[in-house]
This record gives structure tokens, sequence and C-alpha cells, in this order.
């Protein structure tokens, strides 16, 4: 499924087409896709919300399938195995940020289903530092979100400095979200949602929030940190508002609407800390595959033909998804 040119997916921008099957390189390895989750990101980049940095393209950053070749002096993987391919597929490795154990802010990293083609296709390639090795405990499709909704919650949640026995806001609960409360849960957090989808409060419900809500509805108690997930920046006074002292509020989105002036006294004073996620390294994302596995956490997954990509889209821009979309070739 190949995006020509940006626009609102209810325009239906991305055209089903042939293509030849990409050859992986020196040091890559060629993916038969077997599923790729959809991602709020996609969206951006097919809308326009994130410049273009190349088109024709084909979106999609959350793939699982098995090798099909490798390249020259790949070896980490052999024929057949299971891999995921996610959104950050390269960085220079020479920078401080690298060095540092910050490979997230590279200001050469690279990314899937944005600078280069990615899973919303048959095949895929990706430079084998890049690939993860998938659990066996999860099928293609429960795997796939794990390779951004729940490598970025891992990170957000992370950020956001909250620990056993504390209270965990989450705003906004699409594919992220319902990951992070599994983990947030099973790490002995309270977790309290709000969210103006009345279909994701009751999911969050049955995945053990002790709380659901409106968007706009305060907390029946201070929370030690939140998540704003939700793409509006309007959302995060509110969410300032309901820490409590010293608390954290950890932004997770790539793009976001720009947020409102902030009453410092509400918001910010009693040392409140308000801080962005960006991308991820691959040690979140390793760090998220053991963890998820040994919960076992269960993602939830709605599967669409690759064809109907449109649809699955429009469908999470309409906040319709329950869990994570995954498109299956």
């Amino acid at each position: 499924m190949v995006l020509l040119r940006q626009a609102r997916i209810a325009a239906r921008p991305l055209a089903l087409r042939d293509l030849d099957d990409p050859a992986p390189g020196p040091a890559e390895i060629l993916v038969r896709v077997a599923a790729c989750g959809v991602c709020r990101t996609d969206l951006h980049v097919i809308e326009g919300d994130l410049e273009t940095h190349r088109l024709p393209l084909v979106p999609g950053h959350q793939v699982v399938g098995r090798v099909a070749a490798c390249g020259a002096g790949a070896s980490r993987f052999l024929a057949g195995d299971r891999v995921g391919i996610a959104w950050l597929r390269g960085t220079c490795g020479s920078c401080a940020f690298c060095r540092g154990g910050r490979e997230n802010l590279c200001g050469a990293s690279r990314y899937t289903g944005w600078d280069a083609d990615g899973g919303y296709a048959e095949y895929a390639i990706v430079n084998e530092e890049f690939a993860y090795a998938i659990p066996d405990r999860f099928s293609d499709a429960e795997a796939t979100p794990l390779l951004c909704a729940g490598i970025i919650g891992y990170r957000a949640l992370r950020r956001s400095l909250v620990g056993p026995g504390q209270k965990l806001g989450l705003y906004g609960f699409g594919s992220s979200a319902h990951i992070v409360a599994q983990l947030a849960r099973h790490r002995g957090c309270e977790v309290y949602v709000a969210t103006r989808s009345a279909s994701h409060r009751r999911m969050a419900e049955e995945l053990g929030a002790a709380w659901t809500g409106d968007t706009w509805d305060a907390p029946p108690v201070p929370l030690d940190g939140a998540i704003v997930f939700a793409p509006a920046g309007e959302v995060v006074p509110p969410a300032l508002r309901a820490l409590g002292k010293g608390g954290t509020l950890a932004v997770a989105g790539i793009h976001m609407s720009d947020i409102p002036p902030l009453a410092y006294d509400l918001c910010l004073f009693q040392e409140k800390t308000l801080t962005s996620v960006t991308s991820n390294t691959r040690a979140d994302g390793d760090a998220l595959l053991r963890e998820a596995a040994a919960i076992p956490l269960r993602p939830w997954v709605t599967t669409f033909p690759l064809s109907e990509a449109n649809d699955a889209l429009l469908t999470l821009a309409n906040d319709g998804i329950r869990g994570t979309a995954v498109l299956v070739p």
C-alpha cells in the first residue's frame, strides 16, 4: 500500500500497487511480512502532520515476519527466523548520543515507514542490527504493537518515574496505553485512565484500571506520574493539574497540537516535571520484549487485510480500534 501524496485519510490516499521485491544490501535482511501494526504515527506521516522524507512511500513500522534472505555479511539471523522491524532503523553509531546510550537522539537517525519503505507490504528490508527476535509467546499479529506502541509506552513509563505501589495516569487509551496499563499493573501500580472514548474506558476497566473518566475529569486522587498519549496539547494542563507534589508528566507522541498557556501555580509549582519522549533505543525494545513475554502481556488486536489499510487508518482516526489494528498481507 503506497502513499503517493499526503492527504487526509478520508481521501483514501494509500493505493495498492505491485512493486519489485526489495533486495537486501550488505548487513541487511529481507523479511517476508506476516503482519504489520497500524500506528497513529502512520497517520501523522500520511496526513502531513509530519513532513515527508520521501515519496512515494510504503508506510508501516510495526512489522513481524520471517527472514527470507540475508545480504552480504548478515549473519545474526537465519532464513526462516521470526523477526520484528520497528520505527528506529538506523543511527550513526558514533555521535555523543549514540556513545552515551541515547541513540534515540542521534541527529542521523532513520525511521521505518518514513525514511525508508515499511511494512504495509509483502516484503521489507532492515539492517540486521536493528531487527528484533520475537518471543514465541506471541502470535504474529499480537507481536506487532510491541514494536512501537509497546516500546514507546515502555520508555514513557520509565520517563514518568512511577514505581511500584504508586498511581499512574494515562491520558488517551489506544494501542500504547493498553500495553502500558498492563506493564504498570504487573509492577504493582494503580492505573487511572482519562479518555474521551466510552469504549476505551470500558477496555481500561477490563484491564484493571482503578478509575476511568472523560479526558477533562479530575482523577479522585493526586497522581504520582502520568503519560499523555493523545496528540492534543490541550490535554497537558489538566494532566499536570492532576499530579501530586513532585509528580512527572511524560508526553509520548511524536506530534502534538500546541499546548495552551500553563497556570504556573496549578500546573508546575511544587516541583512538578513536564518531559517528552523521543523515539526509543534498541535497549528499550529488548527490555520491553523480555518483560512483555514474562508477564505475559496480552496485546488486543483487530486484523484487516493489507488492501484495507485506508479503512484501518480511518477507523483508528475515529477512535474505533480497541487495542491495535493489524494489517495482514
